[in-house]
C-alpha cells in the first residue's frame, strides 16, 4: 500500500498494487521466535482483541469491521524484531514485520473461531507472502495467539482447511507479542479514499467476495 505520492511514476504503481520498496523474497529469518511465550490482552469496555495479518492491512481492516460484532479495526505491523516499526521500514521486509489488524470484537455477537473461519475464507491461503498483487514477507499471511485454547483452534482449522484443499496453508501461527500501530492515514483507508484505483480494483473487490460468502456475519447496516 502506498501513501498518496506526488510523481507520475508511483501514481501509476498505486494503480496494480499496494507495493512501494517491498521485499520479495522469502520469510526474513529474524522474525520474532515462535517459542515466545504470548501476551494476553485485556479486555476493554467488554471488548476482547484479536490479531491477524492477510495481505494489505487496508482490505483486512474493511473486511473485519463489516463483521456483526465488530466494534473497531486498527491498522498497523506485527510479528517482526524491531521496535516502532513505520510503513517505510516494515515495507523494506527487513523488520519482520508484516501489515498486521487489531480487531476489537463482543465476544457475545462474534466467537475468536468465527473471526478465524472469516480471517481463511476472505484470502487466498495458499498464497505464499503476500495477497493478490502485494507480495513480500510484509504481505504475509499470520494468525497471532494469545493462549493455548486460541493456538488449537486455530492449528485444528488450518489442518482441516489444508486436507481439504489438499494444499499447504500459507498461514503462519505465531504468538502475539505486541501490535504497533500504524500512521494515520492508513486507518479506514477504504472508507476514507473510494476513489482510489487500488481500493475500487483490488480492496472492494475481496470485500464484496468476503461478503458473498459469510452473509450470516455481516452487520446489516454495512
Amino acid at each position: 500500500m502506498k501513501i498518496v505520492l506526488y510523481s507520475i511514476l508511483s501514481l501509476s504503481l498505486l494503480l496494480t498494487s499496494c507495493q512501494g520498496n517491498s521485499q520479495t523474497n522469502s520469510v526474513s529469518k529474524n522474525n520474532q521466535k515462535k517459542d515466545e511465550t504470548p501476551v494476553q490482552t485485556q479486555p476493554i469496555n467488554g471488548l476482547e482483541r484479536a490479531y491477524f495479518a492477510s495481505g494489505c492491512f487496508w482490505c483486512v481492516e474493511a473486511i473485519y469491521e463489516s463483521i456483526e460484532g465488530v466494534d473497531e479495526v486498527i491498522s498497523g505491523y506485527s510479528g517482526g524484531h524491531t521496535e516502532n516499526p513505520t510503513y517505510e521500514s516494515s515495507n523494506t521486509g527487513r523488520t519482520g514485520h508484516a501489515e498486521a489488524v487489531e480487531v476489537y470484537y463482543n465476544p457475545s455477537i462474534i466467537s475468536f473461531s468465527s473471526l478465524v473461519d472469516a480471517y481463511f475464507g476472505s484470502q487466498n491461503p495458499t498464497q505464499i507472502n503476500g495477497q493478490g498483487p502485494d507480495t513480500g514477507s510484509q504481505y504475509r499471511s499470520i494468525i497471532f495467539y494469545q493462549n493455548e485454547d486460541q493456538k488449537k483452534i486455530i492449528t485444528e482449522k488450518k489442518k482441516t482447511l489444508s486436507k481439504k484443499l489438499n494444499r499447504t496453508i500459507a498461514a503462519e501461527i505465531t504468538p502475539f507479542i505486541k501490535f504497533w500501530k500504524a500512521e494515520e492515514y492508513h486507518q479506514d483507508y477504504e472508507k476514507r479514499n473510494p476513489q482510489n484505483r487500488y481500493i475500487q480494483n483490488i480492496s472492494i473487490p475481496r470485500l464484496q467476495k468476503f461478503k458473498s460468502k459469510f452473509p450470516e456475519i455481516l452487520k446489516t447496516n454495512h
